[in-house]
């Protein structure tokens, strides 16, 4: 059951549950545009204390289009926050207030925290760079509602498999399927961290560490790109040595086979060339949208009103 569950890492969830939510999130995206007050009467509340665009307006999109109402804020600027407010009296707060909490913070371990202290639902929309649960989800949901599977696939990712937690919670999240194969491809500082490999390492997913992603984009079916970024740089000048460092163009993708798909969890900057973006390939902006309807199914199942 998931009703009343909190939403920390992908790894809470089995295979079953993943499945069960991409069930529900194929009905929402069929009535997503349709007047359905599952939730009428509902409030979701938005605790964002890092910048979010997708995450937080998806959100608040999925809940508006099931009935429910929000509160919130993108910034910690005018709250108490501000004027030294901690962290679990402002999620002490929003628990009285709402029926469900999203919480997205820098500190890894913030969402965790406001799960213990809050009463209702409450779900990390990203924290640290390890964990974003939601983008995992939404991510298998691309993989599985473009290719109708995601057991025996090809799939890599590439770009910063460091500080990126998109990257992250999706490779934890494929430990919970059977792909043919995962590439791991980023340069050497940004290879994924030594507990993540730990934790792959122990499970029956096949992964290889590999260097050169024009090698292999002959055998893929999934891309996943990410942008390497900048503002998880502790240092300005280890940004300035890996920026750029792979770039997916049309020329790459000359190789491809035509029903390859490229995702990436946005915003991207440069690491694709902006032709790519009219090609059969691209699948990130289709991958943006499926957001709405996967945090539909999910916030209908964790208040008990799925369809």
């Amino acid at each position: 059951m998931l009703k009343g569950r909190d939403v920390i890492s992908i790894l809470d969830f089995t295979r079953s549950e993943l499945e069960k939510i991409f069930r529900e999130a194929l009905k929402m995206e069929r009535v997503q545009k349709l007047e359905r007050p599952l939730l009428k009467d509902r409030l979701l509340a938005t605790a964002f204390f890092e910048p979010s665009t997708r995450t937080r307006l998806s959100f608040e999109t999925a809940m508006h289009r099931l009935g429910g109402s929000v509160i919130g804020f993108s910034e910690s600027e005018g709250t108490s926050l501000a004027k030294g407010e901690n962290l679990a009296d402002t999620v002490r707060m929003l628990d009285a207030y709402a029926d469900v909490v999203v919480i997205r913070h820098r500190i890894e371990g913030a969402a965790k925290l406001a799960a213990e202290v809050a009463d209702v639902p409450v779900i990390n929309g990203g924290d640290g760079s390890k964990h974003h649960p939601t983008q995992a989800m939404v991510d298998l949901y691309t993989i599985w509602r473009e290719l109708g599977r995601i057991d025996g696939l090809h799939i890599a990712l590439t770009g910063d498999l460091r500080y990126g937690r998109a990257a992250s919670s999706l490779m934890y999240a494929l430990t919970k399927f059977r792909p043919k194969k995962v590439s791991l491809i980023s340069p050497a500082s940004l290879k994924p961290r030594k507990e993540i490999m730990d934790f792959i390492s122990g499970t029956k997913l096949k992964f290889s560490d590999e260097e050169d992603l024009k090698e292999i984009i002959g055998d893929l079916d999934v891309l996943y790109v990410t942008r390497i970024q900048k503002e998880r740089f502790p240092d300005p000048a280890e940004y300035e040595k890996v920026k750029g460092s792979y770039r997916v163009d049309p020329e790459l993708l000359s190789d491809a086979k035509k029903s390859l798909i490229i995702m990436h969890p946005l915003p991207k900057v440069d690491e694709i060339d902006l032709q790519v973006d009219e090609t059969p390939f691209a699948r990130y902006f289709q991958q943006a949208a499926y957001a709405v309807p996967v945090r539909m199914a999910l916030l209908a199942l964790l208040l008990g009103k799925a369809m």
